[in-house]
């Protein structure tokens, strides 16, 4: 797949780094990697390894290895996987020489190569249907706009071969169908229609209305370059889904409106309007976490 992408609005915004996605510093090792989804997210797989797949644990992982884990910039992921293995990035590690990551890790990875290869790319935190059966799973996936299509691509870059095959997804990882992948603002339109269970939605840890909630607002901010951890929490994430009073719903109704309506279009004016309107839709400050 070639890449001649163009628009605007995206050639200003998703195609330039943001904080947590710029690998400026790292320009000599991404020099030689390859310009296709398909080979990048492979490049990607050889040095990641998932940290919640078939008992991969990073808790039996040496310090270097766990170092990376939850770092919420691509340079800090990228410093620790140079610290394991500081071969070229382009050689596949064995298993116990990848750093372990989560979808969000491995989401944003992608996106900080893409945009530093100048094409526009995006993070988003929705709910997957093909990870856990009869359950919405939380997943990270990346977006990439694709000038030729004219539309925005849903990629899973984390699903190799062999988590294809385990989970018998039938269809291209490269090109995730919408409907194996419901976006976080879809997620929330519908619970709150009472078109589905919200207690389908979320993770081990956190599960209804609030995970649906946190993923929302985390996409939100992932739309405006600012791609924080799923452990992060902040302003509108922390009360109880009863401390919520009817502005507060109305708020967030109308940031699911907004980020299920930027998959139609390729501006960024409504969802930059929602995340500056009320400062407890952004996380207070985004730090270096590079060591």
């Amino acid at each position: 797949m070639t890449h001649n992408f163009y628009a605007p609005s995206l050639a200003t915004i998703y195609a330039q780094a943001g904080p947590l996605t710029d690998l400026s510093m790292y320009r000599d090792h991404l020099v030689c990697l390859p310009a296709t989804i398909a080979d990048l997210c492979r490049v990607i797989q050889g040095i990641l390894i998932p940290v919640f797949w078939q008992g991969a644990d990073a808790t039996r992982q040496e310090a270097d290895h766990r170092r990376g884990l939850y770092a919420r910039s691509a340079a800090a992921g990228l410093e620790a996987i140079l610290a394991i293995d500081d071969r070229p990035l382009t050689i596949a590690r064995p298993l116990e020489r990848r750093l372990p990551a989560t979808s969000r890790d491995y989401s944003v990875l992608l996106v900080a190569l893409l945009r530093h290869q100048g094409v526009p790319a995006r993070s988003r935190c929705g709910f997957a249907t093909y990870v856990a059966p009869q359950r919405y799973e939380e997943r990270w996936l990346v977006e990439y706009w694709d000038a030729d299509a004219h539309r925005w691509t849903l990629v899973d870059p984390q699903m190799d071969e062999a988590q294809r095959t385990a989970l018998n997804v039938s269809f291209d990882p490269l090109d995730v169908p919408r409907v194996r992948c419901l976006s976080s603002g879809g997620a929330w339109q519908r619970c709150r229609s009472g078109m589905l269970d919200p207690t389908l939605f979320g993770n081990l840890e956190d599960r209804g209305m609030h995970a649906i909630r946190c993923t929302l607002i985390r996409d939100l901010a992932a739309l405006n370059r600012v791609e924080m951890q799923p452990r992060d929490r902040w302003g509108l994430m922390l009360p109880p889904d009863e401390m919520l009073n009817d502005a507060d719903i109305a708020l967030l109704d109308t940031v699911a409106h907004a980020t299920v309506g930027a998959v139609a279009t390729p501006s960024a004016d409504a969802v930059e309007a929602i995340y500056a309107s009320d400062p407890r839709l952004r996380p207070p400050t985004i730090e270096d976490d590079r060591a």
